[in-house]
This record gives C-alpha cells, sequence and structure tokens, in this order.
C-alpha cells in the first residue's frame, strides 16, 4: 500500500491557491451629489461590486456609507468612475474632538456636527494641561491644601 499511496499523491490534483477573504468593514465616501439621478448614479455603481452588503446615500451630507467584503481603494475607484468627485470621508463627529477649533480641524462645509479629522485636534497623551489640573484635584493625595 506504501506505493500505491506515493502515486496516489501524484495523481490527484490539490489546488494550493487559498482565498483570503476580505474583512467586513464599513467604508466611508464624500461625494458632491446634487439631485436624485447623481444619487441613483452613484448607488447604482456601488450597489453591483462583488462583496457588498449595504449601501447607504445622504445626499444632504454628501456621504456614501458601503458596508460589506470590499477594498475602500476599490469602492472609491468605483464612485470616481461615476464622474463624481469623491474622496474618502475626512470628517469625524464633533464631541470626540478635544479641540475642535485648531486651525484646519474647524471646516465650514462640513455637516453640522462634525469637524475635519487632522491630528492637532486630538490631544497629546502627556499634556502639561492634564498634570496642572492633577495637582490640583481632589484624587491627588498630594495636593495643595491652601487655598
Amino acid at each position: 500500500m506504501g506505493a500505491l499511496d506515493y502515486l496516489s499523491n501524484f495523481c490527484t490534483v490539490t489546488s494550493t491557491r487559498r482565498r483570503k477573504r476580505k474583512p467586513l468593514q464599513t467604508v466611508e465616501i464624500k461625494v458632491k451629489m446634487d439631485c436624485d439621478g447623481c444619487e441613483r448614479r452613484v448607488k447604482n455603481a456601488v450597489k453591483n461590486m462583488k462583496g457588498v452588503t449595504n449601501v447607504e446615500v445622504r445626499r444632504k451630507q454628501h456621504r456614501v456609507t458601503v458596508s460589506g467584503y470590499v477594498d475602500p481603494n476599490k469602492v472609491l475607484k468605483r464612485v470616481k468612475s461615476t464622474g463624481k468627485r469623491a474622496e474618502f470621508w475626512p470628517y469625524i463627529p464633533y464631541n470626540l474632538v478635544q479641540y475642535p477649533y485648531v486651525s484646519q480641524a474647524y471646516d465650514k462645509r462640513a455637516p453640522s456636527g462634525f469637524v475635519r479629522n487632522v491630528a492637532q485636534a486630538v490631544p497629546v497623551p502627556n499634556a502639561s494641561d492634564e498634570t496642572m489640573t492633577y495637582l490640583f484635584s481632589d484624587d491627588n493625595p498630594n495636593a495643595c491644601h491652601v487655598m
């Protein structure tokens, strides 16, 4: 039996190519849309992609949200192929930012409740403001007792 097993390994066809499945992710894209036709064109272009499970279009915010097993760059490329100007969603919710009025973070064109996602808007982990407030905090046992 050893010889037959050895020869059968040569005769069987095995596929060594394994497909990596893309992770489920949500892609948010900013697209300039003015009318129902623009909205329909963008939605149909993305909806027909392989791996897309959900497409949500918010025309007032100029926002397209795509969920599924897709590559974000391919989704962006497909939206751009409709002739619309598109980019990845550059905004984050206003309440998640420590300094929303830092230059380059505040954007007049941003939808209400959102600011631009920039590194300056997020505080530095070891900021001196936090250490100064901790010196006079009630949680600090060595805080100043003279008031």
